[in-house]
């Protein structure tokens, strides 16, 4: 008996191994700074918790739909609606066990051998191993400094195969921190249309922005891109929600819809209680969001002052702290 050639094919992932690594050297007394997971090390806000210990206390502890329940599915509408201007009805919204879930889901409906898909590189460990284990075809697009680690249009189109099936696009980008313009991304959306591609637009870091910039999401650029467009997106950045494992996606409802059937043979309902919680991170107080943001920008300008050289004043690390 041997492993079959996907799992034999495919890394595990880094991240995850350096997280695990970090905490084996703590337990071990070394003192060591752990800066592999995108994880907030804030603690969930009491709102969202107080929302779970609810559910728990009300039996809301069984199974929901595979999907998710209305009530989740219709607060990411609002919540899309609210923070990106698009406007989607709850049948175009399926709800998953993570972003990271929710983008394999993606690559089970839609790609299978002889599809490749561009991925920009830097990019998330994850995005070329989840292609390859549907037995589809990575490729790396790389981008450099010089261009903000921005895909560029011209670029793409060299990339673009009759084989071709999706492009996918992270702004705010893990791990560049790049965030794309409007207009970069209005020539990506013509090139996607042009070319009958599908886009995943993974916007996980949509609120961790700074310096006046500003997030765009793809399926808010036109009617004709939001039907190509696949937006994913979870509360585990913006709400300091890794652990509870929730994420989404958003269009086209043929996609949903596979989806779906996708999920109800695998994992069926993300975690009910995890859903209520997400409920209240979308609909209630959005205070926290700027305060974590705040505390991430003090520590970013503290890493970049030190790492040109600049003085390291014991008051800069407190503000930073």
């Amino acid at each position: 008996m041997k492993l079959s050639r996907r799992a034999d094919h495919i890394s595990p992932s880094p991240t995850l191994a350096i997280k695990a690594k970090a905490a084996q050297m703590k337990k071990q007394g070394i003192d060591v700074i752990g800066l592999g997971a995108g994880e907030p090390d804030f603690d969930t806000p009491d709102n969202i918790k107080e929302a779970a210990m609810q559910a728990i206390k009300e039996g809301f502890t069984k199974y929901t739909p595979a999907g998710g329940t209305i009530e989740i599915k219709q607060a990411i509408c609002e919540k899309l609606e609210r923070d990106n201007g698009i406007v989607y009805k709850d049948s175009e919204v399926i709800v998953s066990c993570g972003a990271k879930h929710s983008l394999y889901n993606i690559a089970l409906a839609l790609f299978e051998e002889g599809d490749e898909v561009i991925i920009p590189a830097p990019y998330w460990v994850s995005y070329p191993e989840q292609i390859k284990l549907v037995n589809a075809t990575p490729v790396i697009l790389h981008t450099d400094e010089s261009t903000g680690f921005m895909l560029q249009p011209e670029n793409l189109q060299e990339k673009i195969t009759s084989h071709t099936k999706a492009i996918i696009i992270n702004s705010p980008s893990n791990p560049t921190g790049a965030v794309y313009d409007k207009k970069t991304l209005e020539s990506i959306a013509d090139i996607a249309l042009n070319h009958d591609i599908m886009i995943i637009s993974d916007e996980c870091y949509e609120h961790i922005i700074y310096d006046g910039n500003k997030h765009f999401s793809l399926a808010g650029l036109s009617p004709e891109i939001k039907s190509k467009t696949l937006t994913v997106n979870a509360v585990s950045k913006t709400y300091s929600m890794t652990g509870w494992r929730i994420g989404y996606l958003a269009r086209p409802e043929w996609v949903i819809k596979a989806v779906n059937k996708i999920q109800s043979q695998t994992t069926s309902n993300p975690t009910s209680i995890s859903q209520k919680a997400a409920i209240e991170a979308l609909k209630g107080d959005q205070s926290k969001i700027k305060e974590m943001v705040a505390a991430f920008k003090k520590r970013r300008d503290y890493i970049v002052q030190s790492s040109f050289g600049f003085d390291r004043r014991s008051e800069t690390l407190n503000e930073a702290e």
